[in-house]
């Protein structure tokens, strides 16, 4: 099938680097790092878009103390024109506004394409048939579109979407379904229902819609965006101008300021693997285990020692005696050692660090 010129894909390329301490930084957050060896989440997502629209149609938003990182590690993937920096952090919803502002500058008919760089994607095919599926559709109908994914176990780290009956268009390749409403990370037990109930999927954070369907919701549900987006589409200094009035904007998440309020929401659920790999622990299931359960990116001389993490950036050979359900993470100038069931604290001991190791 061949890329519509009308087609773009906007990639959210910003994020603390707290997660992955210490191993990423403020500077370069998980999407920036080369995790399994085939270059890094944002490189990889890049490749991905590339596969649904031309390269030239690529934008790529992060924040000033990432940008240097991003323009290397995607020199010839995307124009460097297309790649903006955020002045300070104001969550999704304006970036979001900012992205359908540079791309309404292209085309104000254009059909867009939402998705974040730190997500793990295991069937690039899969993804671009889906992604040109939901572009098609969203130049047919004047709805938003969301890509959810199959939930495979009650996560209540992840947001959800309930899903209502089936959405039908004889032209699509993909089930579509009518939105019931979106759910905010719920407790164990509601997400034990959610996944019981067959109705909902995780809300991965990727949306697909037409330039004027988003400035219309966005006119109806959010001023403010509606009104920053329409003006930078229509300024001759792009970068001057959001360097000027990013910061003004409310920070706010996409899902609240916009989706949940929005009156036409449509889902696709994805035919392909996801992982948002957000912490030690889920980087852990996809790295190599022994017969102890002792997973780890480097070589291992166990004793006694079962169910451990280890990540080694150098590569050096690590021994493990009596010791269990630990995460150790080695990098030249930070180690960091962790019961696996604190791994949610990571965050807390960063702030706590000199400015020079976060």
């Amino acid at each position: 099938m061949g890329q519509a010129a009308s087609d773009y894909v906007l990639i959210l390329a910003g994020g603390s680097g707290t997660r992955f301490w210490p191993l990423s930084r403020t500077d370069r957050p998980k999407q920036l790092l080369n995790l399994f060896g085939q270059g890094s989440m944002l490189v990889q997502a890049v490749r991905r878009a590339a596969s649904v629209v031309p390269a030239e149609h690529i934008f790529i938003l992060t924040n000033a103390a990432q940008m240097a990182e991003v323009q290397r590690q995607v020199s010839g993937l995307v124009e460097c024109s297309h790649i903006m920096a955020e002045p300070l952090r104001r969550d999704t919803a304006p970036a979001v506004a900012l992205g359908v502002g540079l791309i309404a500058a292209q085309d104000p008919q254009a059909r867009m394409l939402v998705m974040p760089s730190d997500a793990l994607i295991g069937d690039d095919h899969a993804f671009a048939a889906l992604a040109r599926d939901a572009l098609a559709l969203a130049g047919r109908e004047q709805a938003l579109i969301t890509i959810g994914v199959h939930p495979t176990w009650a996560c209540p780290s992840y947001g959800y979407i309930e899903r209502a009956e089936e959405w039908h268009d004889a032209a699509l390749s993909h089930t579509c379904y009518n939105v019931a409403r979106f759910c905010e990370k719920p407790d164990a037990v509601t997400a034990a229902r959610y996944l019981g109930s067959g109705k909902f999927c995780w809300n991965a954070g990727m949306f697909v819609w037409s330039v004027p369907t988003v400035l219309a919701q966005l006119e109806a549900h959010c001023q403010q965006l509606a009104n920053f987006a329409v003006a930078l589409s229509e300024s001759e200094t792009p970068r001057d101008f959001i360097t000027a009035r990013f910061p003004e904007l409310t920070a706010i998440s996409i899902d609240y300021a916009l989706m949940e309020k929005a009156d036409r929401v449509l889902n696709f659920e994805a035919t392909f693997e996801w992982d948002d790999v957000g912490s030690w622990i889920s980087l852990g299931k996809r790295l190599p285990a022994d017969a102890w359960g002792n997973a780890a990116n480097t070589a291992l001389a166990v004793q006694a020692a079962a169910n451990n993490i280890v990540y080694a950036a150098s590569g050096k050979q690590v021994a493990l005696i009596g010791v269990s359900d630990l995460i150790i993470v080695d990098t030249p100038d930070a180690l960091l050692v962790a019961r696996k069931e604190d791994a949610d604290h990571i965050k807390q001991i960063v702030a706590q660090l000199p400015p020079q190791l976060t």
